[in-house]
């Protein structure tokens, strides 16, 4: 049993423990009210709505951030490279980040979303939508310059070795 009554008495490894249950009951949460919507209405009034949400939620998530991180008004690569470190999913996918000159390449190596999906026997989610809002919503609040390109996510996966493959260009 944890010998701990309140999260403030917690050590920093059972914080990051803590942290990375708060961030799946998150992501479940997310599944849930989608799923819902889809079971009754289907799968494209589900994507309407989950595009309307991660849209606005890319926005609060990046202010959040950037705030934390005390990022400047326009935090360029390394700025956006910083926050998508320190985004509520983080602990859930494995993902890798590549940056060459002004375009940062973000590659989703295994999706706890599709992967659950996949092991419901489910079809997967057609992300590339509310991928796109979303995305577009997190960097050009990160620094409102950038202009996101999806290389490969589903349904239009291009590249077979990660579930998705996203590029954020600074100009």
């Amino acid at each position: 049993m944890l010998q701990y009554n309140k999260m403030d008495e917690l050590p920093k490894e059972k914080l990051l423990e803590l942290l990375s249950v708060f961030a799946k009951d998150w992501l479940a949460t997310d599944g849930l009210w989608f799923q819902s919507i889809e079971a009754k209405y289907g799968m494209d009034e589900a994507m309407e709505h989950d595009v309307n949400v991660w849209r606005k939620l890319g926005v609060i998530e990046a202010k959040r951030i950037k705030e934390f991180l005390c990022l400047p008004e326009q935090a360029g690569i390394e700025g956006l490279k910083r926050a998508f470190a320190f985004r509520l999913y983080t602990p859930l996918n494995k993902d890798r980040m590549e940056v060459n000159g002004n375009v940062l390449t973000y590659y989703t190596e295994t999706c706890r979303v599709q992967a659950a999906r996949k092991r419901k026997n489910m079809p997967f989610h057609p992300c590339k939508q509310v991928g796109i809002d979303e995305f577009t919503a997190f960097a050009k609040t990160i620094d409102d310059r950038f202009s996101v390109d999806c290389v490969s996510c589903y349904p239009d996966l291009t590249d077979p070795d990660h579930t998705c493959v996203w590029q954020f260009s600074l100009s």
